[in-house]
């Protein structure tokens, strides 16, 4: 039988990663409706500091004609050919604060082998928590804050983030098997699925990258600069409300949503741990605004700023 350490290839100096790091996945592949994960990836990988520790074997693991990779020919020879990648990282957040970080393709094979080889990393690095996304299309607004479903044995985010806790049966993706099991031997994990306007699902929507990294941040304590895809999201947004209120039958279905959504909301209040002591709670904009003056004060050594 293959050994799980046979799926990976460890660079050689992993001697000096730190135990009892947080991990972070995001694998995409199988549903990323609003590009919620890749767009999370693509943020994280462009502005945090990242050494790879490991690398999977696509020859094992990937589909190659399912998902073919693209080459690009240049008149009469080939050029930039970019292999798929599934690695794990060792990356800092804009706190300074190490973690691990695992993004890339879903497998096509060898599921639960691969969840065995991520079960040996988990204990070879001592992972303090697992932490990983994806997201699916909803019939809910973009009017409306990002809702999430969140799964694992971490009741704690369950409780304060789940807005949406079904009885159904699903088509799972790898990293369910590896969340249950995980689960299993009882280390705390925790999935959070990203429930996006379906309309939007095709799009590359800021706003899921945005949530992404405020659910990450919630489940771990890492820090992470989101204002230039908040910029993002408030451009895109104005653009989709310009296009609603040129359109009856789509201005209709968005305010068909918007009420499903408020009376499903009323019936479903979540605790919030932001709210202060009058209840009230602070818009994300004040909420992002705030951590991004804490992180420029931290920057350059500053106090801290007052809280909300």
């Amino acid at each position: 039988m293959a050994r799980p350490e046979d799926l990976f290839e460890l660079n050689d100096d992993v001697v000096d990663v730190p135990k009892g790091l947080p991990l972070v996945a995001g694998l995409t592949g199988f549903a990323d409706a609003g590009s919620a994960v890749s767009g999370f990836t693509e943020a994280l990988l462009d502005s945090v500091t990242h050494r790879v520790l490991a690398t999977f074997d696509n020859d094992v693991l990937f589909d190659y004609r399912a998902r073919r990779p693209t080459i690009y020919f240049d008149q009469d020879h080939l050029v930039d050919y970019e292999p798929p990648s599934l690695a794990l990282y060792l990356a800092q957040d804009d706190m300074g604060q190490e973690f691990l970080l695992l993004v890339g393709y879903e497998p096509d094979f060898k599921w639960e082998q691969f969840t065995a080889a991520m079960i040996e990393l988990v204990r070879r690095f001592e992972v303090s928590t697992t932490t990983w996304l994806h997201a699916i299309p909803m019939p809910v607004p973009h009017t409306r804050p990002i809702g999430m479903t969140v799964s694992g044995n971490r009741t704690e985010l369950i409780d304060t983030y789940s807005v949406w806790k079904p009885h159904t049966s699903v088509l799972a993706n790898a990293f369910h098997i590896v969340e249950y099991r995980l689960q299993e031997i009882e280390h705390p994990v925790a999935g959070f699925v990203l429930l996006i306007p379906h309309y939007l699902a095709d799009t590359e929507y800021p706003d899921a990258a945005v949530k992404s990294l405020e659910a990450i941040s919630a489940a771990t304590g890492l820090f992470f600069a989101t204002d230039a895809l908040r910029e993002s999201g408030r451009e895109f947004n104005t653009k989709i409300d310009g296009q609603v209120a040129g359109n009856t039958e789509l201005a209709r279905l968005v305010g068909t949503l918007e009420q499903r959504y408020d009376s499903y909301m009323e019936g479903n209040p979540l605790r919030s741990p932001l709210t202060d002591e009058d209840g009230e709670l602070p818009t994300a904009d004040e909420i992002a605004a705030e951590l991004e003056l804490f992180l420029a004060l931290q920057r350059r050594g500053e106090e801290e700023p007052p809280a909300l």
